[in-house]
């Protein structure tokens, strides 16, 4: 992002903005080490579509989100070498301006739109460093087939998914992993989105119990719209041996509400007799941008959450050491 910094044709004042966002990005983020980490990342950036192509828009905008927005959350998306992106919309003017800005080293994949009210117009991404990480081989939109549908579990899938999971599987050094992306049906209440959050649990438990499965590397990462730690959503998703160390549990989703707990990382890691992951986890955490963001602009942090996100991103550390 420096070198572009260097070369784009940014107002000094964004330019000053985003400097000091890559020193906190710099004290908050593990750096990428060759050979050594990988990055793994998952972030619903609200409504992310269509963009006001200028530098600063105003309140008669549609959308409010801009290029100074976007040049923000692309330096936050460059520290990590894979991040899911929920909420891509049909619209991906902001996503391919984004990827302008990351540059020639940086790919991305993304699912087709989620048409029906509950599918909202959304698209599930994965953007990562090519330089890093590379495809592997696999892409799969998870479809449960109408002969399983009843036979997942008790008070499991009745219908699909509102916004079909996303999994694709990737490379990084010796290491293939396969990552899951979704994004929960919010419904009117928790109890609407226990069929959904339950039924991938169950999936994702048969895939890693399964001899022939592409890779033993299952990581599930997304929007899950779980409420609290330890609430009855929580424990419907971790029930088929899905496991969140503990410090990736207790970070703060939300930038609205501390107590929310709706994104999660979680992989399988042994204890369940379900494949286990084979690379060393490090540490995990979010980034919380509010404070290091739009400082000059005098917005509200709702305004904010329209024109970057109202979630942070979060991500897990491993080690993909010989």
């Amino acid at each position: 992002m420096k070198n572009e910094l260097a070369s784009a044709k940014i107002p000094a004042q964004i330019a000053a903005e985003l400097e000091e966002l890559e020193n906190v990005l710099d004290q908050s983020i593990p750096a990428k080490s060759l050979d050594r980490n990988l990055l793994v990342a998952t972030w619903n950036i609200r409504a992310f579509g269509n963009i006001t192509e200028e530098w600063q828009s105003d309140k008669n905008d549609s959308p409010r989100r801009d290029m100074h927005s976007l040049y923000l959350i692309s330096a936050i998306v460059e520290r990590f070498d894979v991040i899911a992106i929920q909420e891509v919309k049909a619209n991906v003017a902001g996503l391919h301006q984004m990827m302008e800005i990351l540059g020639d080293d940086w790919s991305f994949i993304l699912t087709d739109v989620t048409e029906g009210d509950a599918g909202n117009g959304e698209r599930m991404a994965f953007v990562f460093d090519t330089r890093r990480v590379k495809l592997s081989g696999l892409a799969s939109e998870l479809v449960v087939p109408k002969e399983q549908l009843d036979n997942i579990s008790a008070g499991a899938l009745r219908e699909q998914f509102a916004r079909t999971p996303y999994a694709v599987s990737f490379k990084s050094k010796n290491e293939t992993f396969i990552l899951v992306t979704l994004h929960i049906l919010y419904g009117k209440s928790s109890g609407d989105r226990i069929p959904e959050l339950k039924a991938i649990a169950d999936w994702m438990a048969k895939w890693a119990s399964g001899s022939d499965s592409y890779s033993d590397n299952l990581i599930a990462l997304g929007d899950f719209n779980v409420d609290a730690r330890g609430d009855l959503l929580h424990e419907t998703f971790i029930s088929s041996g899905l496991y969140i160390p503990d410090d990736l549990a207790a970070v703060t989703r939300s930038i609205f509400n501390t107590s929310k707990f709706y994104d999660h990382i979680a992989w399988f890691n042994g204890r369940s007799k379900k494949s286990k992951l084979n690379m060393e986890y490090i540490k995990g955490g979010n980034f919380d941008f509010v404070p290091h963001v739009l400082k000059n602009r005098d917005l509200n942090t709702q305004q904010i959450s329209w024109m970057i996100s109202d979630h942070y991103p979060l991500w897990a550390e491993f080690s993909i050491r010989d």
